[in-house]
């Protein structure tokens, strides 16, 4: 699979279904210790069997992406935003549509409020674009990485889950104590018409965090669905029922 060398610095791995299309493709990006593939695999090969044109993204230093190791400064999520618009310039794609998971979810966000005409709609699965107080608990949680395997080390080139599980939760205070505004203050500016989806059980993201960023979004709506993060694996069934309907209307399909 292709390499993508940006230059914001990150050398980016993606999987192209059908790089001759004219049609706007359905980016999809995954979320923490994870890959296009491993997180969004069957979302990507059911998007592609009903004939879109389907590009899975892995963010810098997972996967086959790089730099390595992965590290989170304070504006991670922006630079990984940043990427994904480079990596847009290069392929080059003028639109597209946005399926983003979790620490993706927050990229997809920050990048569809940057550059709204870029993007023809976006679903943000377990994101919700500001971080409070009481989101503390749930990100203390993945430190120190006790639950990372042998496996997720070797896949990411990295091998001290506390430093890295460290750094990440160190950026995530950072922002909260910052006053939690992850894409807020972009929201406004997203035209193309976006979803975010939570599960209700979800220990990161309170619903009302999603309600008030779709409150700020001119065309935004919040779904919520009978389980945890992982919406798209665990309500499959109604995740691609309900994505189907969003990607057909902002195609006008």
């Amino acid at each position: 699979m292709p390499i993508a060398d940006l230059p914001t610095g990150a050398s980016l791995h993606y999987e192209d279904t059908r790089p001759a299309s004219d049609e706007p493709p359905v980016i999809l990006i995954h979320g923490m210790m994870g890959t296009a593939r491993l997180h969004m695999g069957h979302v990507m090969d059911w998007l592609h069997e009903r004939g879109f044109r389907v590009i899975g993204l892995t963010l810098r230093g997972y996967g086959q992406s790089g730099p390595k190791p992965r590290d989170f400064p304070d504006n991670f999520y922006r630079r990984d935003a940043e990427d994904l618009l480079a990596f847009m310039e290069a392929l080059p794609i003028e639109r597209a549509h946005l399926i983003a998971y979790s620490d993706g979810g927050e990229v997809a966000l920050i990048a569809a409020g940057t550059a709204p005409k870029r993007f023809a709609s976006c679903i943000a699965i377990g994101a919700v674009g500001n971080f409070g107080p009481e989101m503390r608990p749930a990100f203390q949680s993945v430190y120190p990485g006790d639950w990372i395997t042998d496996e997720d080390k070797a896949l990411h080139g990295f091998s001290d889950a506390v430093k890295f599980t460290g750094e990440w939760l160190r950026s995530m205070t950072r922002m909260i104590d910052a006053g939690g505004d992850i894409s807020l203050s972009l929201a406004k500016h997203i035209s193309c018409p976006l979803i975010i989806m939570l599960g209700r059980k979800d220990k990161l993201n309170p619903p009302r965090y999603g309600e008030r960023f779709v409150a700020a979004a001119p065309n935004g709506r919040l779904e919520l669905f009978p389980c945890g993060h992982a919406v798209h694996d665990q309500q499959r069934g109604a995740f691609y029922e309900m994505t189907l309907r969003h990607l057909r209307a902002a195609s006008g399909d």
